[in-house]
């Protein structure tokens, strides 16, 4: 999609006074890519930059009580194709609250349409998306000491979200008429969906079979990419919180089942789940944004098969050694993602996404939380160890509509038998928070189509993709879904710290060092 060059966004607005009366916002401008390493580390073709990097790390063996720690290197090579791919967005649930969102949000930036509020003229921007709004320190200027920060967008070539052709299905015409005739239809399956959802779901591709229904996805994603001209389409669900899927052996534990079972059609498979299937046998990214388990063993080992890649708050008190004996998490809003999950599936999907994210806080820590016992019977409190008490509410307030509220409590142990309450109130527009994120998470997995790299002391001559399963995108989930017998990571620190050492590693440098030693030495 070619930058929008016109002062002008057309009849919408013919006679604007306000129109490009102000600069573009930083966070919407356009740079080319304006950083060189001079290294040895680094090297620069018309076509790619290639990297190297020592990935440093230690393995540690416990014996009689003592830690017996082995630093370890090892090198990689990183090639990462220069050329930004021409790429479009698809979304299940266009036409829903992040799904119009989105779309306005682009149109208003490329277009950089500004309006005015009681609070005074107003620009489009691209606040919120940690790509185009956050920066990362590169090093210092030598003549002054100061720190040297750029975008995260600027550290390698990426999409500008102006670019993004955004297309895609939708259950439900929330939109004018004229616009409803533009997404394609989806597929609806009453029994993963709350029985609230029915009366709006008249977008649909006819019948009950199931392989039909992904053959004609697989079409869709096809055609939407010939018709735009596209190089890469991610495909993104944006759509309702479906209940959990049972896990089923012979149904959906391997790839092979799981193709069966969309052919016979098992009751089993969810709407999502067959959108992953079709994006990953079209070769496309497939991000899930809501919380039930789109991923179940069959799509990751599907995933794998054809190399596509699929994508799926209390740790600070830890890290400051204070040890939180319950968690209370309180949401109400009413928008039709509060509707949906005001039905009881639906809502143990999103319980089970927000309660495990203090898992790997709980572990990391055995002074202040007891570690599972060995040889505990399986799902006792035994076998899971010590954990704060975590609860979760969400309620149904159709009158807040998109503004939600959310309420957040942690109840924690401090010295000497001291407790302490922190406690947060939040009141945002859920979808300018969504919107974002959706930008990112679309903008990196066109990113990692391009990035390869290659074990360089292993001798290996090619270079590969990485691992389909993108957990390096943690950071913009409440449920990163990692590669399986990988423990998942949901420190917002960790999952920041390791997008952005990855991203500089593909550059040849290393990652952040807040030591500073030349600050503390003479």
């Amino acid at each position: 999609m070619a930058p929008y060059t016109s002062n002008s966004s057309g009849l919408n607005t013919p006679e604007s006074e306000l129109e490009s009366v102000v600069p573009i916002h930083p966070t919407a401008a356009r740079r080319s890519y304006p950083i060189v390493v001079q290294s040895d580390l680094t090297s620069y073709t018309d076509e790619f930059i290639t990297s190297k990097y020592t990935n440093r790390g230690a393995s540690v063996t416990v014996s009689d009580g003592q830690y017996i720690v082995t630093p370890s290197a090892k090198q990689y090579e990183f090639q990462t194709a220069r050329k930004v791919s021409k790429t479009g967005l698809m979304m299940i649930g266009w036409g829903g609250n992040n799904g119009s969102t989105l779309s306005a949000t682009i149109l208003a930036n490329r277009h950089n349409i500004v309006w005015h509020t009681k609070s005074g003229i107003q620009q489009p921007n691209y606040i919120g998306s940690v790509l185009r709004a956050s920066t990362v320190r590169l090093g210092t200027d030598p003549s002054t000491g100061k720190d040297i920060f750029v975008p995260v967008s600027d550290v390698l070539p990426m999409v500008h979200p102006n670019d993004l052709v955004v297309g895609g299905m939708k259950r439900a015409s929330v939109l004018d008429y004229d616009l409803q005739r533009q997404p394609l239809p989806t597929i609806y399956y009453p029994d993963f969906i709350a029985a609230n959802q029915e009366s709006r779901a008249n977008n649909v591709i006819e019948g009950t079979d199931k392989h039909a229904h992904l053959e004609h996805i697989r079409a869709d994603i096809r055609r939407f990419k010939a018709e735009n001209a596209l190089d890469r389409v991610v495909v993104f669900w944006t759509a309702n919180t479906e209940r959990y899927s049972e896990i089923i052996a012979g149904v959906n534990d391997t790839a092979d089942n799981l193709l069966a079972a969309i052919k016979a059609s098992h009751s089993e498979v969810s709407p999502s789940t067959v959108f992953a299937v079709a994006a990953i046998l079209e070769g496309e990214p497939f991000i899930n944004g809501a919380p039930q388990n789109t991923f179940v063993p069959g799509v990751i080992e599907l995933a794998e098969r054809y190399k596509a890649f699929i994508v799926c708050l209390a740790e600070f008190l830890v890290n400051a050694g204070i040890k939180p004996l319950s968690i209370a998490s309180y949401n109400h809003l009413g928008n039709n993602d509060g509707h949906n999950l005001s039905a009881e599936p639906q809502f143990k999907s999103k319980e089970i996404s927000k309660s495990s994210v203090v898992d790997d806080m709980v572990g990391a820590n055995a002074l202040l939380y007891a570690p599972p016992q060995e040889g505990a019977v399986p799902g006792t409190k035994a076998a899971k160890g010590e954990h704060p008490d975590h609860v979760v509410v969400i309620k149904y307030v159709p009158a807040v509509g998109d503004s939600k509220r959310a309420i957040d409590e942690y109840y924690s142990e401090i010295f000497c038998g001291g407790r302490s309450t922190i406690n947060i109130f939040n009141e945002c527009e859920d979808s300018l928070l969504a919107t974002p994120l959706i930008l990112d998470l679309a903008i990196l997995s066109e990113l990692l189509t391009r990035v390869q790299y290659r074990d360089a002391s292993s001798g290996k001559a090619e270079f590969a993709p990485l691992y389909p399963v993108l957990s390096l995108l943690s950071y913009m989930l409440k449920a990163p879904l990692v590669k399986p017998g990988t423990d998942v990571v949901n420190s917002l620190n960790r999952q920041r710290n390791a997008l952005e050492a990855f991203l500089k590693a593909c550059i040849g440098l290393e990652g952040s060092s807040d030591l500073l030693l030349e600050t503390r030495l003479w």
